[in-house]
């Protein structure tokens, strides 16, 4: 047996290989190449081999197959470690199939197809590479492994290809200049995208299709044509603490569908004042439906945003009023858009605490005259610099069976709070949609105050089942796919109940899904598999449901 050893390659030099195929001929497995500064116009096919080719240590190395019609490096089988070389291919530059590939330092590019394409590997690095002038930057199928600290700039297509149930980190790289899509995972692939930079990007910065169920975390996409991060129809996995910036509406996408998680990431403040506005509308547009509510919303900032411009520039600008009625049914999500209103008004500089205050009737109301004026101007005091949020407003406008109606006292003293301080707070009223009318028409001066009414439309079945998916991801649960009919169905039937409750409905749904589930589980005699806790089945749907 051949011991394994160095050969040093460095053409006109004695003593050394003049090319490196004539090293790679007598080298053993497990054995080094070292190539000196040059150019190499070379191509090679290596199976079953375990090789390390790198730069001498200064060294500018190039492998140039720019004149063939085959890979640079076509590998099968074996492994191959590449270090501080420089490698230009006419068709792939870098081949990998079955193999082990570690990449360190290397620059790599092809003039078409993929500069580097990693297809069957049970374990590939690449590290602090540069993939640049290609059509396609790296692509990773049915392979395990990382990519780190590395650039993959100006190609013609996508810039990172993710397929066919390939589960890589992608740590701490930057992707930019990309005709297409910045990275494109598809075909039931489960990568880890953490703190990477996106930019410049002829399609979406991240898309993702065919069941794909990425971790998208911590990364930053900007200046893109398309959405910022867009999951397509059947996909799953999660968008946690991401930014979008200068990208097409929505910033993240979320196909009606696909069961995504999004966590939205902490603003981010800015010298003008408009700081961790994208991020706040990818939360916003990460909510399941309320396509009028997000679009009320959005129009809403772009007008405090002009006005801001306006007068900047010296033009007038009138009087704005960020007083709102969110009307509709329960469990439609006015809360949540209330909170997210208020974090726009104060990234916007229009309030400067952005803090949220919830109350009904009980926290407003008192025991005897005078006493809810008192109670009424603390809570609003208290609210001040944010938004005071009143669920069930219409319910101050009533009688409360008590001899007297000191809720009309508070309806009186919140007018003359709202207009004495319309701009240090912003007050939203919640309920019913008829009976929030009935609340306006208790004081002559109420519904002016207000800058507009939203409608809440109740969400759809397909919106329910969404949301439980949603819960399910959050949860670490798998719904059968037998489970989402019997979702469909059970919600097409209570949806039609004047009581309905929407989300809140959902959430008691779920919760008596998971206990069917434990039920289930229990009865087996035995300590379930993983697979098994994770799973909720269509019989659990139907035992929650009754």
């Amino acid at each position: 047996m051949t011991a394994s050893r160095t050969l040093l390659v460095a053409a006109g030099r004695h003593g050394a290989y003049p090319t490196i195929g004539a090293a790679l001929c007598d080298a053993a497995d497990g054995g080094v190449i070292r190539v000196a500064e040059g150019r190499y116009a070379e191509t090679f096919e290596l199976v079953g081999r375990s090789l390390t080719v790198c730069a001498e240590d200064g060294a500018t190395v190039t492998l140039d197959g720019t004149g063939g019609d085959r890979p640079v490096l076509a590998v099968r089988g074996g492994t191959l470690v590449l270090q501080g070389l420089e490698i230009r291919g006419s068709v792939t530059a870098v081949q990998v199939h079955d193999a082990e590939l570690t990449a360190e330092r290397c620059t790599i590019g092809a003039q078409q197809g993929a500069a580097l394409s990693v297809r069957g590997s049970p374990r590939f690095t690449v590290s602090r590479c540069t993939i640049r002038d290609a059509v396609t930057g790296i692509v990773v199928e049915n392979s395990s492994g990382c990519v780190e600290d590395t650039t993959v700039r100006d190609v013609a297509g996508d810039g990172l290809v993710v397929g066919l149930g390939a589960d890589p980190q992608i740590r701490n790289c930057t992707i930019a200049g990309c005709g297409q899509r910045g990275v494109y995972v598809y075909q039931y692939a489960r990568p880890v995208i953490s703190g990477c930079e996106i930019s410049r990007a002829g399609g979406e910065g991240v898309a993702v299709e065919q069941h794909a169920r990425p971790v998208v975390r911590r990364t930053r996409v900007r200046d893109v044509q398309g959405a910022g991060i867009r999951f397509g129809a059947g996909c799953a996995g999660s968008v946690e603490q991401c930014h979008t910036e200068n990208t097409a509406v929505p910033g993240i996408e979320v196909a009606p569908d696909a069961t995504t998680t999004v966590v939205a990431a902490a603003p981010r403040r800015a010298a003008s004042g408009g700081g961790g506005l994208d991020d706040l509308l990818a939360e916003l547009d990460a909510m399941v439906g309320l396509a009028a509510v997000k679009a009320e919303v959005r129009a809403l900032v772009d007008e405090i945003q002009v006005d801001d411009w306006r007068r900047r520039a010296g033009l007038p600008v009138g009087t704005v009023s960020h007083h709102l009625i969110f009307a509709g049914a329960p469990g439609t999500g006015k809360t949540t858009v209330a909170r997210i209103y208020g974090k726009l008004l104060k990234a916007l500089g229009v309030l400067p605490g952005g803090q949220f205050r919830e109350v009904a009737r009980r926290d407003l109301v008192g025991q005897y005259i005078g006493h809810t004026a008192e109670k009424t101007s603390v809570v609003f005091e208290q609210a001040r610099g944010g938004v005071l949020f009143i669920d069930e407003a219409y319910t101050l406008s009533r009688q409360a069976g008590t001899g007297g109606d000191f809720g009309q006292e508070a309806i009186d003293t919140l007018v003359k709070l709202m207009e004495d301080h319309r701009d240090e707070i912003a007050v939203i009223v919640a309920g019913y949609t008829a009976e929030m009318g009935d609340f306006l028409a208790a004081n002559p001066g109420l519904g002016s105050r207000f800058a507009k009414t939203v409608e809440f439309d109740s969400y759809t079945p397909v919106d329910l089942v969404r949301i439980i998916g949603g819960m399910a991801t959050d949860g670490e649960y798998l719904l059968d796919d037998t489970a989402r009919p019997v979702l469909l169905e059970h919600f097409g039937r209570i949806a039609q109940d004047p009581a309905f409750g929407n989300a809140r409905d959902a959430r008691r749904l779920f919760e008596g899904v998971r206990k069917s589930q434990s039920q289930r589980l229990r009865s087996l005699g035995r300590m379930p598999e993983v697979a098994e806790l994770r799973r909720l089945t269509a019989e659990d749907v139907r035992a929650a449901a009754g």
